[in-house]
């Protein structure tokens, strides 16, 4: 098949190198608006590479891979389901959760499948914990515990940019907690603080930050995320029941030293940043939509998924700024 690529930036230039890998993937067609990157990438790795979004959706392509600025979503997925061409957009669905209702809007009932960037639904341990869930195994859960701790900082611009820890990083915590235990989250408590760079505080945003979240359940989900983890990138998710306790990410290259005696823990190199952490879960994930584009599997994740992430981080946003807990009623509409 032929598959479009728009966007070449930290993740754009990963998603070249694994889709071209594809057995599915015949030909690529890549787009950014630095036509350096574009270029770059035609002579590494031997795609074809074009001047415009509008050429390469143009272009007799199969499907597109969205992998531009957050703030250029809601535009490029219009356009490509306009022309009828199944997409992968990376997480985000928009800068907002307003926005992102109004792409879901347009997305009914075109007949154009969409699926959202998460790449933690593709990966083995979050796949192993959801089906622990699903079976019964762990009884009734009581809590779950969500980690993501980035090695440092990205860029002031990038910040700027980001909506938020909550909407940028924290997401991906709120997304595999539901996707993991079922159920869907119907109150927020978050907090933030600051002890980096003035640049988090200069656009409004933390560089540490907590929320408890409440599942319809009953259970307690405990989400805990900064940008300043010196020893790598840390992504682990615990789900405790009443029969049986799991964790995904207890792995030899867990960035986090243990200091009891006699224990020598990791053993390996620590996973440096998300790239190699969940380099398996971009790649399934990837196959996944090749599968989409093929007619033989729907959207694995699909805008309304991940508006309902979306939904939790604007709620956490709020609670951060009030200093209360706030209910995904208060923040949701349709």
């Amino acid at each position: 098949m032929r598959i479009g690529l728009i966007g070449l930036g930290r993740i754009g230039s990963f998603h070249v190198d694994t889709l071209a890998a594809l057995p599915a993937v015949e030909t690529l067609v890549v787009y950014d608006p630095v036509s350096a990157l574009a270029k770059q990438a035609e002579q590494q790795v031997g795609v074809g590479a074009v001047d415009s979004a509008a050429a390469l959706l143009s272009s007799g392509l199969d499907g597109v891979v969205i992998a531009a600025a957050t703030d250029a979503h809601p535009e490029l997925i219009g356009l490509a389901v306009a022309t009828k061409l199944p997409v992968f957009c990376e997480k985000p669905v928009a800068a907002t959760a307003d926005e992102a209702v109004r792409v879901q809007r347009l997305v009914d009932g075109s007949g154009v499948p969409v699926q959202i960037g998460y790449p933690r639904r593709f990966d083995k341990g979050f796949l192993a914990a959801r089906a622990a869930v699903e079976s019964g195994e762990l009884g009734w859960l009581h809590t779950v515990r969500s980690t993501t701790l980035d090695p440092a900082p990205p860029p002031p611009a990038y910040i700027a940019r980001s909506g938020g820890i909550f909407r940028d990083c924290s997401v991906h915590d709120f997304d595999a907690i539901r996707w993991v235990t079922g159920q869907e989250v119907r109150q927020v408590y978050a907090t933030g603080s600051n002890q980096g760079e003035d640049f988090f505080v200069e656009a409004g945003d933390v560089d540490t930050a907590a929320a408890v979240l409440t599942l319809s359940s009953g259970t307690l989900a405990l989400v805990s995320n900064t940008r300043y983890n010196p020893r790598g990138y840390d992504v682990r998710l615990e789900v405790h029941g009443s029969r049986d306790s799991i964790a995904v990410g207890l792995d030899e290259r867990l960035p986090l030293r243990s200091v009891e005696p006699g224990v020598e823990f990791p053993h390996e190199q620590p996973h440096s940043f998300f790239i190699d952490r969940l380099a398996d879960a971009f790649r399934a994930e990837l196959t996944a939509f090749t599968e989409v584009v093929a007619g033989t599997r729907t959207s694995p994740c699909t805008v309304a998924d991940a508006l309902e992430a979306s939904w939790i981080a604007e709620a956490a946003t709020l609670s951060r700024q009030v200093g209360r807990p706030v209910d995904i009623a208060e923040v949701k509409h349709n």
